[in-house]
């Protein structure tokens, strides 16, 4: 997103779009620099990387990523677990290979030791929500059938994770929610658990972080406002369970996320406008039985994480002793 347009102001330009008459959205030259995958495994890099095609017809894809560690010791009899990590946009912009997505699932794959796949979904308007959470599964049963040799070699199937930035965040959460009544249907995959990170949540109220944080430079409430009446199926609010999962039949699953023994991770920064959201998804999911781990940081502000890779270190390191609990 640009830095310099003031997002309250003026959303769709903040957005880099433009608003059709019909409803359409033309996008405009996005001034966020995308990157090629880095097949090299030499220690310049911190995991090597590869695109790979899913769904031709619908045009989905995915970047896969090892450790270059992993690569240069060659295979090793103990595989690694398997994060799918879902980029953010508001489920209209953006995309798998924006430089800061790549920059940031390399250094995940690393700081983990883990494999990183992470699936492209179709963008709305012209594909509105379910589109996203359906390719979001597909990538999934990719993964679960893939003849990739990096996933042979490397990727332990028993311990995969789930997550996302933002509507990535969202994204893992429905797919989650679609997930629990294939669980044999997708072995030899194994859900373990989700990492919901900054998540994209919303309700047709205004909560009282979007209140007090009205004025936001980063992801205030007039440009979420932009994103849910571009990615919401037609005819709905923002009190649809897609948005808000504490209400409709969607939260009802949630008990068996519980059951399956599947836990949570809710990473958020306290200056985000959508932190009371986070919150109350967090506190539904404890309710229902999940066990849920939660972690808000002071002064950080939407998807803070994915901008500045500073502060990555401590968040790795906490997503890492999650997933070590959660594979026990």
């Amino acid at each position: 997103m640009s830095e310099q347009k003031t997002p309250s102001a003026d959303p769709y330009a903040y957005l880099n779009m433009v608003r059709n008459p019909d409803g359409s959205v033309t996008r405009l030259l996005n001034n966020l620099p995308c990157a090629a995958a880095t097949p090299d495994p030499s220690p310049q890099n911190p995991a090597v990387s590869k695109d790979v095609p899913v769904n031709q017809s619908k045009s989905t894809w995915l970047r896969l990523y090892v450790p270059s560690s992993a690569v240069i010791d060659g295979v090793s009899s103990k595989k690694l677990p398997v994060v799918v990590y879902y980029h953010g946009g508001g489920f209209v912009i953006c995309s798998v290979d924006l430089q800061l997505f790549h920059d940031f699932c390399s250094e995940m794959a690393r700081e983990l030791n883990a494999v990183v796949v992470s699936p492209s979904y179709r963008l709305a308007p012209e594909h509105r929500l379910p589109a996203a959470y359906e390719d979001g599964t597909e990538a999934l049963e990719w993964i679960k059938n893939s003849d990739d040799e990096w996933i042979k070699s490397y990727a332990d199937l028993s311990n995969v994770y789930l997550m996302g930035t933002s509507a990535g965040g969202n994204l893992a959460y429905n797919v989650g929610l679609r997930s629990v009544d294939s669980v044999s249907e997708l072995s030899p995959l194994q859900i373990r658990g989700f990492i919901l990170h900054h998540s994209f949540f919303g309700a047709k109220e205004r909560c009282e972080s979007e209140i007090k944080l009205a004025n936001d430079q980063v992801c205030p409430p007039a440009v979420t406002d932009v994103m849910w009446d571009l990615c919401l199926p037609i005819g709905v609010d923002r009190d649809h369970e897609y948005s808000n999962p504490t209400v409709g039949d969607g939260s009802e699953n949630l008990e068996k996320f519980g059951r399956l023994g599947w836990k949570v991770m809710s990473i958020g920064g306290e200056l985000d406008p959508m932190i009371d959201r986070q919150r109350d998804v967090a506190k539904l999911m404890r309710k229902k039985g999940v066990d849920v781990a939660e972690q808000y940081i002071d002064g950080a502000v939407h998807g803070a994480e994915i901008k500045d890779a500073s502060k990555r270190k401590n968040m790795f390191v906490s997503i890492a002793s999650f997933i070590s609990s959660s594979a026990q």
